[in-house]
């Protein structure tokens, strides 16, 4: 069990998780490996159906071989989103996008790159609480992460690179990593802003 390496408060291990996108090289050790996964299985889901599947690649020639793919993936959806074709597409001042697309650059020498899958019926709402157990639980051992998608255009290689039955649903690719940079603390949009209470646009509780 994991629970007595998780000793960082959750408070804290929430208010500075942030999306980590820059990483060491330095590797993973299977035990803190393990005790991420061990905290994903926890998350709560649906009917206790436990669908949520993990595939955990560390193997630096199988990750070079992800790297270029999601790489055509990320510019696959920045194609059918903003209309770009290229880094000379993207504005300068854009400091979200020139951060994500640093890590498609990049994605080919993370350390871990770990798969959020799932079986039949592959309800995405009873996986996502474990991806976010998992990053939390990353968080609590000071090792960064990120939760990516796949274009479509894309799937079909994936399932070939990582031999992926047709029928497993495909969620998240999450990088694992030490990172570049620091945690927390994040600016986010207050909650008056992203909160209604009783109706849709009643702000402030009553």
């Amino acid at each position: 069990m994991g629970t007595e390496r998780l000793s960082m408060p959750i408070g804290e291990a929430m208010f500075t998780q942030r999306a980590i996108r820059r990483f060491t090289s330095q590797p993973l050790a299977t035990a803190d490996i393990e005790t991420i996964l061990e905290a994903a299985s926890k998350a709560p889901n649906g009917g206790n159906s436990q669908i949520a599947r993990f595939l955990v690649v560390r193997d630096a020639e199988r990750i070079r071989a992800f790297g270029a793919l999601y790489r055509r993936a990320w510019w696959a959806k920045r194609k059918d989103d903003e209309g770009w074709a290229g880094p000379e597409d993207v504005p300068p001042d854009n400091t979200r996008h020139l951060a994500a697309m640093r890590l498609a650059d990049e994605m080919g020498s993370v350390p871990c790159v770990i798969f959020a899958l799932s079986v039949p019926p592959s309800y995405p709402e009873s996986v996502f609480p474990a991806a976010q157990n998992l990053m939390l639980a990353a968080r609590a051992l000071g090792i960064g992460s990120v939760p990516t998608r796949l274009h479509p255009s894309v799937f079909a290689e994936f399932r070939a690179l990582f031999d992926i039955p047709p029928e497993i649903g495909i969620h998240f690719a999450i990088p694992l990593g030490y990172p570049r940079g620091h945690f927390g603390p994040t600016r986010r949009r207050p909650i008056a802003e992203t909160t209604f209470w009783e109706s849709w646009g009643r702000l402030g509780p009553r």
